[in-house]
């Protein structure tokens, strides 16, 4: 059995408890799916903020990058507070009756306080990790970060000490005397497909796609 995360008042499912599931491998399932997350806080004036951006996952951390003059960047790296939510969308669920229409989806909500990285070591294994998580074999492909480029970037480690996710599959869940009527009523599913690949104007002449990437576009479509 995977281990779990505590449930407290501030991660517990209150509504439609019997989709929660706090169990780590459920809740990473949902984090490494996703290429982007929303990062919300409230800043030191009190002002809610709620920005998207890109994640990886190293362990039981979360990893956020960004340039060092990021105002979001700067404020988690302080170790203040702040919530991560990552939501997949896999179907519009169409029932006999308005009220019960809904959908389908896999959510997860993350809480922690997060810590700049400065290590350049570190940094550079997280650089790795975001690459990697966006196309595997990149990394060895393409050019590493010079010391320039990566001091000019901050890197933020968010250990999740709380977490929940939610999911809904299946068909609607209409009424018992609405199944007779004469509506049309089921699922329709989504998904996120990667289109061909195109080539920068500026590309040598002879390059060709490498085949990591020919692969991975095509097990995305």
């Amino acid at each position: 059995m995977s281990e779990q995360f505590s449930v407290t008042g501030l991660n517990r499912i209150k509504r439609v408890p019997k989709r929660a599931d706090y169990d780590k491998e459920g809740v990473y399932a949902v984090v490494d799916a996703a290429l982007i997350c929303h990062v919300g806080m409230v800043t030191d004036e009190g002002q809610p903020v709620v920005i998207p951006t890109i994640h990886a996952r190293q362990g039981d951390n979360i990893l956020i990058h960004g340039a060092t003059t990021s105002r979001m960047l700067n404020y988690i790296g302080a170790g203040k507070p702040l919530c991560i939510t990552i939501t997949h969308l896999d179907g519009l669920v169409l029932a006999r009756s308005v009220f019960h229409h809904s959908m389908n989806y896999r959510s997860a909500v993350l809480y922690g306080k997060g810590t700049l990285l400065t290590d350049p070591a570190e940094k550079m294994a997280a650089l790795e990790i975001f690459t990697e998580k966006l196309i595997p074999g990149r990394w060895a492909d393409a050019r590493m970060p010079n010391e320039t480029e990566t001091k000019a970037t901050h890197i933020v480690s968010v250990p999740i000490d709380l977490a929940s996710a939610k999911v809904r599959t299946g068909p609607p869940g209409d009424d018992e005397e609405d199944y007779a009527l004469d509506v049309w009523a089921g699922v329709l599913p989504m998904h996120t497909v990667f289109g061909d690949l195109q080539a920068d104007d500026q590309l040598k002449e002879g390059i060709k796609v490498p085949d990591y990437l020919r692969e991975y576009a095509a097990s995305k479509r």
